[in-house]
C-alpha cells in the first residue's frame, strides 16, 4: 500500500495531480481544497488513498493526513464511494465536514452535489462518534454560501477554479443568492465575476 507520493508536481488541475517521483508519474484524483493547498508549489508531499477495482487502480491524494482520515471515514459509508467522498470534500474542508456532522447539519451535506437526504442522515449517523471533534474544530466557522443552494456551492467551485480565493467567493456568492435566491449557477457566476 502507498502510504504517500513525495516529488515534483508535473501537472495540477483543480481535481487531479501528477507527481513525478524517481522518473515516474503518478496522477492522483484531489479535491479542491488540496488543490488549493498545492498551488503555485513546484513540489508535494501527497498523501494517498488506493482505490483498487476490478477495472482500474485509482489513486486519491491529498495536502494533508487529517483529510485523508476524513475521507477514509466518508467511504467507510455505505453509498458513499471515493468519488463522493472528494466531491464532499471539495465542497467543505475537512475541518469544516467534522463541525456540520458534529452539529447534525444535514441541510448543509445535502447541498452537496449528489447527496440526498438519506444519505446526509447516514453520513452523520455513521460518523457522529467516529470524528474527534476537538476545541480546535468547534472554532471553525461553517461559511454562509453553505446554507444557500446547490447552485450557490456550484458556483464557489467553478470560481475557485478560476483562480479566486475560497473565502472570496463564498462571500461573493453568498450575498448574490441573498438578494436573488432563484438564480442559476451561471448567472450567479457571472455576477460573482463582475464584483469581485
Amino acid at each position: 500500500m502507498i502510504d504517500y507520493i513525495k516529488g515534483e508536481i508535473a501537472e495540477l488541475t483543480p481535481a487531479s495531480i501528477t507527481i513525478e517521483c524517481n522518473g515516474i508519474g503518478y496522477m492522483a484524483n484531489i479535491s479542491l481544497n488540496t488543490y488549493t493547498a498545492l498551488n503555485g508549489k513546484q513540489s508535494a508531499k501527497l498523501y494517498i488513498f488506493e482505490s483498487i477495482r476490478e477495472d482500474a487502480h485509482v489513486l486519491f491524494g491529498f495536502a494533508d493526513k487529517h483529510e485523508r482520515e476524513i475521507f477514509l471515514h466518508l467511504i467507510s459509508v455505505s453509498g458513499v464511494g471515493p468519488s463522493t467522498g472528494r466531491m464532499i470534500l471539495s465542497s467543505l474542508s475537512s475541518r469544516e465536514l467534522e463541525a456540520v456532522i458534529a452539529s447534525e447539519n444535514a441541510t448543509v451535506l445535502q447541498s452537496v452535489k449528489g447527496i440526498g437526504a438519506k444519505t446526509a442522515q447516514r453520513i452523520i449517523i455513521d460518523l457522529k462518534d467516529k470524528i474527534k471533534y476537538t476545541e480546535e474544530g468547534s472554532t471553525v466557522k461553517i461559511p454562509a454560501a453553505l446554507f444557500i443552494s446547490g447552485a450557490a456551492l456550484e458556483a464557489v467551485s467553478a470560481l475557485v477554479m478560476l483562480g479566486f480565493t475560497k473565502q472570496a467567493s463564498e462571500k461573493a456568492v453568498a450575498k448574490i443568492a441573498k438578494e436573488s435566491p432563484s438564480l442559476s449557477v451561471e448567472a450567479i457566476i457571472k455576477e460573482a465575476l463582475k464584483r469581485m
